[in-house]
């Protein structure tokens, strides 16, 4: 059976930003709610430790991070966020939260999903973009530093190019990033990930799918992967506020079902995190990231 992921703290009280964090909480409660996982099957992640997050930032800049937490509007510019104490625990749960995905997909070869995390736009040295630790880094590292996968895929279907996880991994033949994201559109400009995917704005369901179903078996055969980390992001679907690739929810589904049948026809185990989303009704963030769950139930239960 798959696994689910959540930790109360994953929630920041954070009012008038773009980012939805209610939808972590709201998220678990529509699990509950419709009967897709009861409430004591949720996994409860620990924080990430200093260890883990040293496999990946440098000493530095978490240093940097822990003096912000005493004036976190500081971390605007960088950020474009502020970075209190409860931010500053949120991250490091949600990075656990990822460590954990990995760790539970591998041991029970099948697939796992965290409420939280897909923070994939942190660099070691520096944050953007909302993200000030980037957990599918962390993860990775952490997996390959116990030994339980070496070979590993990312694919990351945000709205936004993985620039950190595709500059961090650059170097590395055992880590295969794969990022479909809006071209003309932060990040400006990309690193380049092992392939990257840039779509014109207004592409669409059947461009973005035609695309899906060209690579992400290319890439599990090709790199055959120990484990798939997919960044099932919301934020492609037609109504969201910061970017214009115009997926629907219809197609937003049929791309989980593609990746998620992709790694059980495979045999690869898949951790999954939830990454972007900013519609303009917070309800259909929730809508698309429960229908991955469904999905995910679906096909790995």
């Amino acid at each position: 059976m798959p696994f689910f992921i959540y930790h109360p703290r994953y929630e920041l009280k954070r009012g008038g930003h773009v980012f939805p964090v209610e939808k972590y909480r709201l998220l678990h409660d529509r699990l509950i709610a419709e009967g897709l996982v009861r409430a004591e099957e949720f996994l409860v992640p620990e924080p990430a430790t200093d260890d883990e997050l040293l496999l990946i930032h440098a000493q530095t800049y978490l240093q940097r991070l822990e003096e912000l937490v005493d004036r976190p509007l500081a971390a605007i510019a960088e950020f474009e966020a502020p970075y209190p104490r409860e931010v500053a625990d949120a991250v490091r749960y949600a990075t656990g939260g990822t460590i954990l995905a990995c760790e539970r997909a591998l041991a029970a070869r099948t697939a796992a999903l965290n409420l939280g995390g897909g923070f994939h736009h942190a660099f070691p040295d520096h944050g953007e973009g909302f993200c000030f630790i980037n957990d599918v880094a962390v993860a990775i590292r952490a997996t390959q530093a116990s030994g339980l996968a070496r070979r590993i895929a990312v694919i990351d279907c945000d709205l936004h190019q993985g620039n950190g996880t595709a500059f961090i991994f650059r170097r590395d033949p055992d880590v295969f990033t794969f990022s479909i994201h809006q071209e003309l559109l932060y990040p400006l400009p990309k690193q380049q990930s092992t392939l990257d995917v840039g779509l014109d704005e207004a592409a669409g369901d059947d461009a973005y799918l035609a695309a899906m179903e060209r690579h992400v078996p290319a890439i599990l055969d090709g790199h055959r992967p120990e484990l798939v980390l997919y960044l099932a992001g919301a934020d492609p679907f037609e109504e969201d506020q910061l970017g214009n690739l115009g997926l629907t929810k219809a197609g937003l589904h049929r791309r989980d079902e593609l990746v998620l049948r992709a790694a059980r026809e495979r045999g690869v185990p898949i951790a999954l995190v939830l990454a972007g989303g900013y519609a303009r009704r917070t309800e259909d963030v929730v809508d698309i990231h429960l229908a991955t769950c469904r999905v995910m139930r679906e096909l790995w239960g």
